[in-house]
């Protein structure tokens, strides 16, 4: 459909298997990852991008501990492992990803002190990408999501997506979830809640 683009979130090296935040089951979703992207014409890529030291990373807090929460101007935030840092091994894709189809790729949480689920405005929920600009301009009406974290990243772009005014649908057997303290659950139902379609498939 030439209105129609596919958003592969975040199947980058830390977020899979031996990642510095490895997402269950993120690489048995690989193959249905890479027909998604063999279906469509039009494909975008998100990728995490963090400067070493990070505000979100748990190493840059005295005393703190991976997955704890802190106060962030913006609300809450939770503190993460180091990952994704800028030009490391653990932010390339994942070498099994079928990236070389993409026409564009985001980066996100670039700036040190705010972290970046959505691939369309940082969690201060102020700080855009330009992604939906960019959507919009070149036609796109409705929007396909895949890839990582369901719970977050993923959910987070979908909910901003259809804000934005896009249809979309994720396909949830193409994604993996860290599942925080009842996330997936949590965010299925928000996504849902929200218009966005979960029955599409790989």
């Amino acid at each position: 459909m030439p209105n129609e683009a596919l958003i592969v979130v975040d199947m980058q090296n830390d977020f899979c298997e031996g990642g510095a935040l490895a997402v269950p089951g993120a690489n048995g979703i690989l193959p249905l990852v890479n027909r998604l992207i063999g279906r469509h014409d039009h494909v975008i890529l998100t990728q995490d991008w963090h400067p070493a030291g990070h505000a979100s990373f748990a190493s840059a807090w005295a005393d703190a501990v991976p997955f704890s929460t802190v106060k962030f101007p913006y609300g809450s935030q939770t503190l993460w492992p180091d990952h994704c840092v800028q030009g490391s091994p653990g932010a390339a894709f994942h070498p099994g990803l079928e990236a070389t189809k993409a026409q564009m790729i985001v980066r996100k949480g670039f700036h040190t002190g705010i972290d970046s689920y959505s691939a369309f405005r940082e969690n201060d929920r102020m700080t855009r990408t330009g992604l939906d600009g960019y959507l919009k301009a070149r036609g796109f009406t409705r929007l396909i999501i895949c890839g990582l974290a369901l719970d977050y990243c993923v959910a987070w772009s979908a909910i901003d997506a259809r804000q934005a005014g896009f249809d979309v649908a994720v396909v949830v057997e193409a994604t993996a979830a860290i599942d925080l303290d009842g996330s997936r659950r949590r965010m299925l139902t928000e996504m849902r809640q929200g218009g966005i379609n979960l029955n599409a498939t790989a």
